[in-house]
C-alpha cells in the first residue's frame, strides 16, 4: 500500500486514483500493486498531492516553455509566408517551399533546378 496520507489530494485527484487503480485491477494486477500504480499516475499527471490556492502569483516560465512559445511563433510566422532569409534559413528548407517561393518570385527554369540552385537563384533574385 502507497505510504503517505492522501488529505492534501483534490476530489479530483482522488477520483481519478480510484478510476485508474480500479482498471489496474481489472487487468490482474494485486490491490496493493494497482493502487500504488493509480497514485504514481496521479502524481506524475497533476504534480503531487496539493491543493489549488496560493498566493495568486504567476510563477515565472520555465527556459524550456519559453523555448516552444518562441519556436511556435516562428512556425506561425513561416506559415504566413514571413520567412527569415538567413542562408541558414534557406538551407534548412524543403526543396518544395523552396520550390514555391521560386514560383512566387518566378524565377525561369525553376522546374528543373536543384536544391542548391533554387538556393542560390533565390538569393539572386532578393
Amino acid at each position: 500500500m502507497p505510504r503517505g496520507s492522501k488529505d492534501k489530494y483534490t476530489a479530483e485527484q482522488k477520483r481519478k486514483a480510484e478510476h485508474i487503480e480500479d482498471s489496474y485491477e481489472k487487468n490482474g494486477l494485486s490491490k496493493d500493486e494497482a493502487e500504488a500504480r493509480a497514485w504514481a499516475t496521479v502524481n506524475k499527471q497533476s504534480g503531487g498531492g496539493e491543493k489549488a490556492g496560493g498566493s495568486g502569483r504567476k510563477k515565472p516560465a520555465s527556459a524550456k516553455s519559453q523555448d516552444r512559445e518562441e519556436s511556435s511563433r516562428r512556425a506561425v510566422a513561416s506559415r504566413e509566408g514571413h520567412s527569415r532569409d538567413s542562408k541558414a534559413s534557406r538551407d534548412t528548407q524543403t526543396v518544395d517551399s523552396l520550390m514555391k517561393e521560386a514560383r512566387a518570385k518566378k524565377i525561369p527554369g525553376r522546374s528543373s533546378m536543384r536544391k542548391q540552385e533554387l538556393i542560390k537563384a533565390l538569393r539572386e533574385a532578393g
